[in-house]
């Protein structure tokens, strides 16, 4: 077995640049250059192949990489045989359907016997079996919001961040296919360096889901505080100088900090600090 390991990542696309930012901050470092296609890291035994998101399941299938970082929805479109081993929390998307504003139908199940486009045709005659819908799909690359319009297709599938691309082009979203999201991928053949790196990335994912809070308290309001703290287990209190106050520390979802600070300030919490977390691992 290979004393180092070799991670494919996208060169390029929307997905390079966060992927390249997740094994910096789990702590991977490197030079990676506008053409390099091979990246040794400096400080672990592990080198980046740059190469087309796309291709990325077909490598890690085939071998010729221990693990990659791409699309959960290239992974369907690809067909291959691989593992996922974490979802890395960017590039959320959805293949979704949709057809023209004018159109009848309404749900997936109405697109039976009509034209779709699409640039994932695997996938999306796969997931639409699943559901029973058979149609006539028409592959397309590049503009498939443009192919109802150009008169090529009935309707579309097509990967949907936030809906708007759709809307702008007179289109109106059906149903979901599939939730997608970059994820690392391995054959599922374990090794100490894929465990370590699985690890790593896995514990920057989670921190960025979190924040670490930090506040003084009357001693007297901990039950109340600590009952509005959905935190990981138990938060830590810690006694300060002046008698009967306290420090309270806890890790909260990012996303509930909005609605926490306003209470917790009623409660009687003072001082209140609210700071990223870079690591956690459980």
């Amino acid at each position: 077995m290979s004393d180092r390991l070799t991670l494919a990542v996208p060169s390029k696309g929307r997905m390079a640049a966060p992927a390249l930012e997740l094994l910096e901050a789990a702590g991977l470092s490197f030079e990676a250059g506008e053409r390099a296609l091979s990246v040794p890291c400096a400080n672990a035994p592990v080198d980046l192949l740059l190469v087309r998101a796309a291709d990325i399941p077909e490598y890690v299938q085939d071998g010729v990489v221990q693990a990659g970082i791409t699309g959960a929805n290239l992974v369907a479109e690809a067909g291959v045989e691989v593992v996922t081993l974490t979802e890395l929390g960017f590039a959320r998307c959805s293949l979704q359907a949709a057809v023209p504003d004018d159109a009848p139908q309404t749900t997936l199940a109405e697109l039976a016997g009509l034209r779709v486009a699409t640039a994932y045709p695997h996938s999306t005659r796969a997931l639409l079996e699943e559901r029973g819908v058979d149609v006539e799909l028409v592959p397309v690359s590049g503009s498939v919001e443009a192919s109802p319009r150009l008169g090529l297709s009935d309707a579309i599938v097509d990967l949907v961040s936030t809906g708007s691309t759709a809307s702008a082009n007179g289109l109106r979203l059906v149903g979901k296919l599939l939730d997608s999201q970059a994820v690392l991928i391995g054959r599922g053949e374990s090794s100490p360096l894929l465990e370590r790196l699985e690890l790593m990335l896995s514990a920057v994912v989670a921190a960025r889901r979190r924040r670490y809070l930090m506040m003084n308290a009357p001693a007297s309001t901990l039950d109340t505080i600590r009952g509005m703290l959905p935190g990981m287990g138990s938060p830590t209190v810690l006694p300060l100088a002046d008698e009967g106050q306290i420090a309270i520390h806890a890790a909260v979802e990012a996303d509930d900090v909005w609605d926490l600070l306003g209470p917790l300030k009623a409660a009687g919490a003072s001082s209140i600090l609210v700071v990223p977390v870079e690591r956690l691992v459980p």
